[in-house]
């Protein structure tokens, strides 16, 4: 009989693809479940096991007795699933949302694994340090975590989804031609990508042969098809999917948000990437997730600022006329990858 793991996640799309990754490695060798919240639901198909624990939010201080309350009896509820469940191990991929299940798998005296691809560890991970086995990392310089638990971190490649493995890697170095652009702003899109891009890809248009490939959300999905067109610029709008990299084997450049999962996959799939990290992501992480990787010269990174359209455009220009930049960090990427 296979071992039974469950692996909590919720909200945010940056907690539940990581869990949705993770069950597609382990679900041949494991029988796995998911756990989430209502939120996490979105982003889980019907093909999954899912448990929903819908954990409320903690960030209202009048309504925080109430959610204290509540999280007590999710934590009994989440202990009788995982016994009736036979779960022999926890894997949480952080957030709020896992800690009444984390709370039961200690009284149970499960096997709880934390998972932490971020360059920051997140509040949940680390207030359940002292409860866990192992932390899975990408790097062992991770901000804010305590030196007396640095023996439970287990260095790991970093996670990506695994249908990415068997696409082709980017082999289209030639900026001569056409520069093909793919702009990705996490599994909900960036309305700030969305709004201040418009001028620098029009002003970049006028210059070179471009056709953008740009995730958009459904709000602004029709005024980005309208600029798109009025400015005859080959374009492809889409949202969150799976096969995001599927015969984009020829992209030159990307720019993104700086999720731990999106720019895994960037690096391993050798697309050179403009990181501007989301200046409001908690405690910072996606600066830091981006300043990784730039300091191993696999990226450039812009931070979200009054003067941003003016920088991407020197900089997008700047990549495409001085060529060997871009060599540089595909080589980067590729001794990564």
């Amino acid at each position: 009989m296979k071992k039974k793991i469950l692996i909590s996640t919720g909200g945010s799309g940056g907690h539940v693809i990581p869990a949705i990754t993770i069950y597609k490695h382990l679900e041949n060798s494991y029988e796995t479940l998911i756990s989430t919240d209502i939120r996490g639901l979105a982003y889980i198909s019907k093909n999954y096991k899912v448990l929903v624990i819908n954990t409320p939010k903690l960030n209202n201080f009048f309504l925080l007795p109430f959610s204290f309350l509540k999280i007590l009896f999710l934590t009994f509820k989440s202990f009788f699933i995982l016994k009736k469940e036979n779960i022999s191990t926890l894997i949480s991929t952080g957030g709020y949302m896992s800690l009444p299940v984390c709370f039961a798998a200690k009284v149970l005296n499960l096997k709880i694994i934390l998972f932490e691809p971020n360059m920051v560890i997140g509040r949940s991970n680390l207030f359940l340090l002292n409860k866990c086995s192992l932390v899975l990392c990408y790097s062992k310089k991770i901000l804010n975590f305590p030196n007396k638990y640095e023996n439970k971190i287990k260095l790991i490649p970093p996670i990506i989804r695994k249908q990415i493995y068997f696409e082709k890697k980017n082999e289209n170095y030639n900026l001569e031609n056409k520069i093909k652009i793919l702009i990705i702003g996490g599994s909900q899109g960036a309305d700030f990508f969305q709004t201040n891009l418009k001028d620098p890809i029009l002003k970049l248009s006028k210059k070179f042969h471009l056709e953008i490939l740009h995730q958009a959300n459904e709000t602004n999905k029709q005024n980005l098809e309208n600029f798109y067109k009025e400015n005859n610029i080959k374009y492809n709008l889409f949202d969150y999917k799976d096969d995001l990299y599927k015969s984009n084997s020829d992209i030159n450049l990307c720019i993104t948000r700086a999720g731990a999962s999106s720019l895994a996959e960037l690096v391993h799939s050798n697309i050179p990437f403009i990181a501007v990290p989301f200046p409001h992501a908690k405690d910072n992480h996606q600066f830091y997730n981006a300043l990784f990787y730039k300091n191993l010269n696999c990226c450039w990174m812009i931070e979200q600022s009054s003067n941003f359209i003016n920088e991407i455009d020197n900089l997008i220009t700047s990549i495409i006329v001085n060529k060997n930049d871009i060599y540089k960090k595909i080589d980067a990427m590729k001794k990564i990858s």
